[in-house]
């Protein structure tokens, strides 16, 4: 894995934090407060819950922040979610990078913010009519753990049972759950339920491809989140789709398959057929990728 310039910037901020007084520390609001102030105003600024229409609210995460590929596919699941999906900006995101840190913040992906972001989503939905697509895009463990990296500030894991009861908590009910990593079919027999949606990117046994210093997106996120969605804005059509396009490239660049996962609870389906019915889907949404952190 190619080191980034970029990375530095936690590591400096931390130095910077370090070489202040004692009290002057103190006085200053912590990163973790100012993500759930961002958090807060996020949500505050979305539309209200519309009675009688199913709500589609979209929360993405892109846990390791040693690559500009996961960012970059959260920040086009922003574009899709409002131009595509016609959620109205409903959307809301959890980035660990550099970029994060800079001019335009964003709340870091940790256990903490993911747990506090859903519960502050599950306030804003109406449990029985919306639903919500969680897509998150990391690095993934034969363990089946989830990373979530931003050194200093973030270095941890997230595990299937900690999402779950994560989700319970939040009284999020009808759940589209992408998750993009190796073996994150590890995930399936903690999160399927009969009101779940779950997709991964890989089996439990096998690990997903794309990531990397020089890769813009995984090969599941170029597959499911822009050539699937753009081709049809149904999220199981789109997987069928992108696990037949994963499967022609695994076979051209000589990896063993991935073997993406679905698992469609007994009742999603019927919530998801009003959802689709209550849009007006919009154009297709290019994928621009952003500029590469440093070398």
């Amino acid at each position: 894995m190619a080191a980034h310039a970029a990375r530095a910037w936690p590591l400096v901020l931390a130095a910077l934090l370090v070489a202040l007084p004692p009290g002057a520390r103190a006085a200053e609001p912590t990163w973790q407060a100012s993500d759930r102030e961002r958090i807060d105003a996020t949500i505050a600024a979305m539309p209200a819950q519309r009675p009688g229409v199913p709500d589609l609210y979209v929360l993405g995460v892109a846990g390791d922040g040693q690559e500009d590929v996961f960012r970059n596919e959260v920040l086009h699941l922003e574009r899709v979610a409002a131009q595509r999906l016609g959620n109205g900006g409903r959307t809301l995101t959890l980035i660990n990078h550099p970029d994060s840190l800079g001019d335009a913040p964003r709340a870091l992906a940790n256990l903490d913010n993911l747990r506090y972001a859903l519960a502050a989503l599950g306030r804003a939905m109406d449990p029985d009519e919306d639903l919500l697509l969680l897509f998150v895009t990391t690095h993934g463990s034969e363990d089946h753990a989830l990373a979530a990296v931003l050194r200093p500030m973030v270095d941890e894991e997230i595990r299937p049972k900690q999402l779950r009861e994560a989700l319970d908590a939040a009284g999020i009910r009808h759940r589209v759950l992408a998750i993009s990593a190796c073996f994150s079919g590890g995930f399936v027999p903690e999160l399927k339920s009969p009101d779940t949606l779950l997709i991964t990117a890989a089996a439990s046994d096998r690990p997903s491809f794309g990531c990397g210093a020089d890769a813009d997106l995984t090969f599941f996120g170029r597959a499911w989140l822009v050539d699937g969605l753009n081709r049809r804005p149904d999220f199981i059509a789109a997987y069928d789709d992108a696990t037949r396009a994963i499967a022609r490239r695994e076979r051209a660049e000589g990896f063993a398959p991935s073997l993406p996962q679905l698992a469609v609870g007994a009742r999603i389906g019927e919530r998801l057929q009003a959802w689709r019915a209550s849009i007006e889907p919009g154009p297709a949404v290019p994928f621009k990728a952003p500029p590469r952190s440093a070398p």
